[in-house]
């Protein structure tokens, strides 16, 4: 009887604490939004024109200054179900290179955390894997507060179709930068829409 009463009185102490009664699994309490750090990114952006962004490799990247007629400008991430698109964007840069596109990838790990790697992994991933050699950027916010201005501009430009809701999401432009039109993810390198779209631009 005595003991009973022991871990009753144990039982009661424990509750009176907060402790989760023994009948119900812990949880893992979720951090409040306020306690997430703001990304890495949001400081550079600021200071940053729509056009600018910093290369992989830690040089400045400027899309209008490329010499390009028209520019690609894809949302990418290395463990995403669209991570096979890397091979028909290197394809897409290859046979319209020479006419004056010009595909660059924003690396991101915006969307369900698929691009958690150093900008040394995703480099390593993206040619070892897919021959990636058009340009890459550092890895950028691509939505919320912290996003690139290229994406706020984009969409003030042509509208919330520009706005990435996930990988692999593009923004076609003119070589001055001035956005063109969107596409969501699902619109895949060989699109016959978005190769008429390119040759368009090449032309003009």
């Amino acid at each position: 009887m005595r003991l009973s009463l022991t871990v009753l009185l144990s039982a009661l102490a424990l509750s009176a604490c907060g402790a989760p009664a023994l009948s119900e699994p812990a949880t893992t309490a979720k951090p409040a939004p306020a306690t997430v750090p703001a990304p890495a990114a949001s400081k550079e952006t600021k200071a940053m024109s729509a056009t600018e962004f910093t290369s992989i490799n830690g040089q400045p990247l400027d899309l209008a200054a490329l010499g390009a007629k028209a520019i690609l400008v894809v949302n990418t991430a290395s463990r995403c179900g669209f991570t096979p698109q890397y091979k028909g964007l290197q394809e897409l840069y290859d046979a319209k290179k020479d006419e004056g596109l010009i595909i660059v990838g924003v690396p991101s790990n915006d969307f369900g955390s698929q691009e958690p790697g150093s900008e040394t992994e995703v480099k390593t991933f993206c040619e070892i894997n897919y021959g990636v050699t058009f340009p890459l950027t550092k890895k950028y916010p691509v939505t919320g507060a912290g996003q690139h201005p290229f994406y706020a501009a984009a969409v003030k430009a042509i509208g919330e179709g520009a706005q990435p809701k996930w990988n692999f999401h593009k923004v076609l432009i003119k070589g001055d930068g001035t956005p063109i039109k969107a596409y969501p993810s699902s619109t895949r390198p060989a699109d016959a829409e978005l190769i008429a779209d390119i040759e368009a631009a090449l032309g003009g």
